[in-house]
């Protein structure tokens, strides 16, 4: 089994370790619809980004929403 040849001292550990820890992504706010979405990316609320409208909105109907009958025992 490996073993190291020299104890790691803890600066060293601690100048590795600071690479580890998790950051939260960056939040942006839409100009258009003033969601919050991530930066660089395209809202997902409005579809839009940079001022341009790239992914068209679906709006849902009202009988795609509607769910089956309900029966009564």
């Amino acid at each position: 089994m490996a073993m190291p040849k020299k104890r790691m001292s803890h600066m060293r550990s601690g100048t590795r370790r600071s690479q580890l820890s998790a950051t939260l992504p960056t939040v942006m706010f839409c100009p258009n619809c003033h969601a919050p979405r991530q930066s660089h990316a395209v809202c997902e609320n409005c579809g839009q980004y940079r001022g341009k409208q790239v992914v068209a909105k679906v709006e849902a109907t009202p009988a795609a929403t509607e769910t089956a009958p309900k029966t009564d025992k």
